[in-house]
């Protein structure tokens, strides 16, 4: 995602207190959602503190969320969405699974690292395969 522009999605950010729908915005290098009415903005999605006052970084929750990310294969250009699971808690947890072509690929648990886990991602699709405009969010 290139810093000039700012991306929209939506997801659920769940914890012991419950669910609730989200919208995560990314744009400037920067994520920002809120949650039961505090903002929380950072640098990656372990990094997200409230802008409260206190500063708390998020913690024992699961976000998810949907983006979409378009796939080119012999030379043309098809849509696929990108499933991301995060846990944030005692380890920093993601899985990432690509929906395309009727099929799901996934990267397995991947650490914090969004990276990796795409090109463990883009290592099962079939040769020729790329991601157009590729994802570079951080967990």
């Amino acid at each position: 995602m290139s810093s000039e522009s700012t991306e929209v999605w939506t997801g659920w950010y769940r914890d012991r207190g419950g669910a609730e729908a989200i919208v995560i915005t990314a744009g400037g290098g920067q994520l920002a959602t809120r949650i039961r009415g505090i903002e929380y903005t950072g640098a990656s999605f372990d990094s997200l503190r409230a802008d409260d006052g206190a500063g708390e970084t998020l913690t024992g929750c699961v976000l998810e969320w949907d983006l979409p990310l378009p796939v080119v294969s012999e030379g043309a250009t098809k849509q696929a969405t990108l499933s991301c699971l995060l846990t944030l808690g005692e380890r920093t947890d993601l899985n990432l699974t690509l929906h395309y072509a009727g099929a799901a690929f996934e990267s397995g648990l991947a650490g914090p690292d969004f990276t990796e886990a795409l090109n463990r991602v883009h290592a099962q699709l079939p040769p020729g395969t790329e991601f157009a405009g590729r994802a570079t969010v951080s967990a």
